[in-house]
């Protein structure tokens, strides 16, 4: 039988997961309620206080291409190494590229 797994997928996030002392508080609205064209791209950086559409703490900074709306969510697709992914991700948790 395999080992018993121990913690989630915010293991090991101390410094990843958290914001500066500065940007503490509310979410911004703008910020939440944000919209993108299909083909912008967008880095995705976590809002730690919505853990609902987040990502996987390992793609933190990644850069990808919003390639559908779904839901309240994008449909994201990046590089991870050769291999390409579409992640999931809420609004919050993405910011614009120009």
């Amino acid at each position: 039988m395999p080992g018993k797994r121990i913690g989630g997928y915010r293991r090991k996030t101390r410094q990843k997961m958290t914001k500066g002392h500065r940007q503490k508080g509310k979410i911004s609205l703008s910020s939440f309620f944000q919209s993108f064209n299909i083909g912008d791209n967008v880095a995705f950086l976590a809002e730690p206080a919505y853990q609902k559409g987040m990502y996987h703490p390992r793609y933190h900074g990644k850069v990808g291409v919003v390639k559908a709306k779904r839901g309240d969510c994008y449909e994201v697709g990046i590089k991870d190494g050769s291999v390409s992914k579409t992640m999931i991700v809420h609004p919050v948790h993405l910011k614009r590229l120009s």
